[in-house]
């Protein structure tokens, strides 16, 4: 139950607010229990206002992005739940060839943007579901291109309340990481560099990356995306199929028969389900190769 004085200035801010909210409303994988609180804030004001007040009630705070990466207990979350929208939502021409991109916009949109302004280079994002802020976060990539490729600087809240920016290689990228892994902050917005392209090829490059996905991957069903980062020298899903794995089930979660690197929902999947698979299939997959498969996925 949250402070109802914290949740008072959490009203009164420029912000949509919904307590007690089912997460399993806002993550891909359609699984979570309710959050105490679950907002909206649609400017930097608000945000700090709202993580203000967390600090002051000693309420924990979280920040999700489109829910894609996430796999939310079942008994749900103690605290607030921040979604970035409004001012986060917008994309800025920031002179040639740049974008400035706010954190809450996914990346489907910005993948729009840029091709509808004649701008390449964002094409391996197409069909990739989640937030900017999300992928920065976690340097995304598929298909040979990842965010590191294209940003160029980023702002985020400090701990302090501080708006900071990293630059260039202070982001200090690596294979689904960032310096943003290590940091308890907030990323505001993403600015990106393109490369000028003809709007047809950039379109047809995007439709043969979303083919490339629907053959592959258990699009019609609920999932996070693959579960396990790419161990060195190995793929994660060629070692779960060599283990005999693909297609096994826990409750209603199954390493999926189409892309044995996802774990999908097949109707009523709790947490603990997921949870227990993921580590039946790390179990064996280190019994049998003695490789150990990491997680991709994040835990709250």
């Amino acid at each position: 139950m949250l402070n109802e004085e914290l949740l008072g200035i959490i009203k009164a801010q420029d912000a949509d607010v919904y307590p007690d909210e089912p997460m399993s409303l806002h993550t891909s994988f359609r699984i979570g229990g309710k959050a105490d609180c679950f907002c909206i804030v649609k400017n930097v004001q608000s945000l700090k206002t709202v993580i203000d007040g967390c600090r002051q009630y000693d309420t924990p705070w979280y920040i999700i992005g489109m829910g894609s990466n996430l796999l939310v207990s079942d008994d749900g979350i103690r605290g607030v739940v921040i979604k970035l929208s409004g001012d986060f939502d917008e994309i800025v021409p920031d002179g040639d060839n740049r974008l400035r991109c706010g954190a809450g916009i996914t990346l489907a949109g910005v993948c729009t943007f840029a091709k509808n302004s004649g701008l390449g280079g964002m094409e391996f994002a197409w069909g990739i579901p989640g937030s900017v802020g999300g992928a920065v976060f976690m340097n995304a990539g598929a298909y040979g291109g990842e965010m590191k490729d294209i940003v160029v600087s980023s702002h985020y809240l400090d701990e302090q309340g501080n708006v900071c920016e990293l630059r260039g290689a202070q982001h200090d990228f690596s294979y689904r990481h960032s310096a943003y892994s290590e940091k308890n902050v907030v990323i505001l917005d993403v600015t990106i560099e393109l490369a000028p392209k003809n709007k047809n090829d950039i379109f047809f490059l995007m439709q043969d990356t979303m083919e490339k996905r629907r053959k592959k991957q258990p699009l019609n069903r609920p999932s996070a995306g693959s579960v396990f980062k790419r161990p060195e020298g190995y793929y994660a899903a060629a070692l779960i199929e060599q283990c005999g794995l693909k297609g096994v089930s826990v409750g209603d979660a199954q390493v999926s028969e189409k892309h044995s690197g996802f774990i999908v929902n097949n109707g009523k999947a709790s947490a603990a389900d997921v949870h227990e698979l993921i580590e039946k299939v790390q179990s064996v997959v280190k019994e049998k190769t003695g490789v150990e498969l990491e997680c991709e996925i994040r835990f709250i």
